[in-house]
């Protein structure tokens, strides 16, 4: 029998996504006894970008789940979004098989694993589910949650919602940094003038990323090793009362260098009173490069549009 995913209250849960940078282990540990005391609903732990970053060690991250479980979240293991070497599928093998937290994959080889294990599982963002088809096909092999792609227009996302299994539930990307593309290179190596396997954890460096600006000097991309983000922040908080025609179940905000505590006090005053939603401006003094929603309203992910 399929271990189920919590899915019990009847409003909108709040989810802390795993943390994409590269922070060393008193900041992660820091971070999360924190992240401990906030209103949220489920938290997202372990490495999801590049497999030579190893801060803290598979039990330490499975302390952590303890620790927050006993706080009254749910806590997710999640997996990393690109495999390159045997060793890899070994460790995420081991995660899969825990035998206690929920996994979120976020490639198809975790889903195949999570799949011959009959353990129930989440997509994250990486996943490409674009049609019901997919979201059908995901959930018979144990899928009971999952976060659309963050190129998913709000359109074609309640297309999907109509559709959508008994069962499973819908976890939107809802603030940070849109994570759009990984490599097997690593442009944070790259921008320093030095190969992946020389990096010396350059990313240590930069612990929100390593922004990159056209030759006009408008912000363009963010590098996150060998991950690729938006410049610009994402944010749904001015969108909660369309968020919740949607039938959207849970929110994801992704942790930030800064001010991820007030982030997550904001998204918890949207939907305690949805009756009154934020204004669109609500959190802009916490994105560095401005706010973007293309996405959401099916125009250029970097554009910013009226809701």
């Amino acid at each position: 029998m399929r271990d189920a995913v919590k899915n019990t209250t009847t409003c909108i849960r709040l989810a802390l996504g795993p943390v994409p940078y590269y922070w060393p282990p008193d900041r992660l540990l820091e971070f999360y006894r924190l992240a401990a005391t906030w209103p949220l609903d489920i938290v997202y732990l372990g490495e999801t970008v590049c497999a030579k970053r190893r801060s803290l060690r598979p039990k330490q991250w499975r302390d952590l789940a303890a620790m927050l479980e006993e706080a009254g979240k749910q806590a997710v293991l999640s997996t990393l979004a690109l495999l390159e070497a045997e060793s890899e599928l070994g460790t995420m093998r081991r995660l899969c098989a825990n035998g206690r937290f929920c996994v979120e994959a976020n490639d198809m080889a975790a889903v195949q694993m999570l799949s011959e294990l009959k353990l129930a599982f989440v997509t994250g963002p990486g996943v490409n589910i674009y049609n019901p088809q997919t979201l059908a096909l995901l959930a018979r092999v144990g899928l009971q949650r999952w976060v659309p792609p963050v190129e998913l227009s709000s359109r074609s996302l309640a297309d999907m919602q109509h559709s959508r299994p008994p069962g499973v539930a819908t976890e939107v990307f809802a603030y940070g940094r849109l994570p759009l593309a990984w490599s097997a290179r690593c442009f944070t190596a790259r921008a320093h003038g030095v190969g992946k396997d020389e990096c010396e954890f350059r990313c240590l460096d930069d612990p929100q990323g390593r922004l990159i600006r056209t030759r006009e000097g408008q912000p363009f991309l963010n590098l996150n090793g060998i991950q690729i983000e938006s410049a610009r922040t994402f944010s749904l908080l001015d969108q909660m009362p369309k968020v919740m025609d949607l039938g959207i179940d849970v929110l994801r905000i992704t942790p930030q260098a800064e001010h991820t505590a007030e982030v997550v006090a904001a998204f918890h005053r949207a939907r305690s009173a949805p009756g009154t939603p934020p204004t669109a401006d609500a959190l802009d003094a916490y994105m560095p490069e401005g706010r973007c929603n293309g996405y959401w309203l099916g125009a250029p992910g970097m554009a910013l549009r009226p809701g």
